[in-house]
């Protein structure tokens, strides 16, 4: 029987080529996939958690954009699922159009709002005064072209194939070298074993009192722990209050790791463990 991978939607997007990386690599067992192509992370996380899907592929940082928001609060939002693994996509854009039609023409162009902040230079320089129209994936932008809701639509080179599309731009990116951080998140099993070579991450909330950030990310201090990264999300409960998303460098079977985290859960709120994997 085929294990199901829900991705961000529908062919032709970056997180398929990042499903299709992992399952080359093994993320997934030996077996054979079904993707299952889904409208957001939310309904990608949410698939795991009802077991719809074993797995999510789904983006979680851009190298220009910064966090993926959206992947962080469906992390939070619910408890049942971890990370096991992540891999890295060089990012580069084409822009395609229906075929016939010329940049001169274009009146709207569409992409997701991330791609969007990647290649705003570009766009407007080349389509000023047209008019952004957001999508729910780079692949469903070029299908909205493809059905004649848009005009011009930035995405990968395959979903112009996918979607009978003239390439009327190659390799747009403002940035060369952006690059976006992939994970793969399933339901809660033992973490895979250290390599040497690992990432932990943690989401927690504080109590509202001086200092208790600072407390917080001074026991990973103490203990010589390299924090790769840090965000913080509103909890959406009240102004003023926020999650915090931590990636430590190490494994949680490695001492130093288990006994930080053992730590910040008697001083926070709430404390979340999201997993430990190798690191690309």
């Amino acid at each position: 029987m085929s294990t199901v991978v829900a991705y961000l939607g529908p062919e032709g997007t970056f997180t398929e080529t990042a499903l299709l990386e992992f399952h080359r690599r093994g993320s997934f067992g030996s077996g054979d996939i079904a993707k299952l192509s889904v409208e957001s992370p939310h309904e990608a996380l949410n698939a795991v958690r009802s077991g719809v899907a074993r797995y999510a592929c789904v983006a979680i940082e851009n190298s220009v954009d910064g966090p993926v928001t959206h992947t962080f609060d469906a992390l939070a939002d619910g408890q049942g699922v971890r990370i096991f693994a992540e891999t890295e996509l060089a990012i580069r854009f084409a822009v395609m159009v229906r075929p016939g039609l010329t940049a001169s023409e274009v009146r709207t162009f569409t992409t997701h709002p991330v791609a969007r902040q990647q290649v705003r230079q570009w766009t407007d320089r080349v389509f000023p005064g047209a008019e952004f129209i957001p999508a729910s994936s780079n692949s469903a932008a070029a299908k909205a072209v493809a059905e004649g809701r848009a005009d011009a639509a930035v995405a990968p080179y395959r979903a112009a194939e996918i979607f009978a599309l003239d390439v009327i731009a190659e390799d747009v990116i403002d940035v060369p070298g952006a690059r976006t951080r992939f994970v793969v998140v399933g339901r809660i099993t033992e973490p895979p074993k250290p390599t040497g070579h690992d990432r932990t991450a943690f989401v927690f909330t504080l109590p509202n009192r001086p200092g208790s950030l600072v407390s917080a990310l001074t026991i990973f201090a103490d203990r010589g722990l390299d924090l790769s990264r840090i965000e913080s999300r509103p909890t959406k409960t009240e102004i003023g209050t926020y999650r915090f998303y931590v990636d430590v460098r190490g494994h949680v079977d490695e001492p130093d790791v288990r006994e930080a985290f053992r730590e910040l859960a008697q001083q926070v709120e709430d404390v979340t463990f999201l997993g430990s994997w190798p690191a690309f």
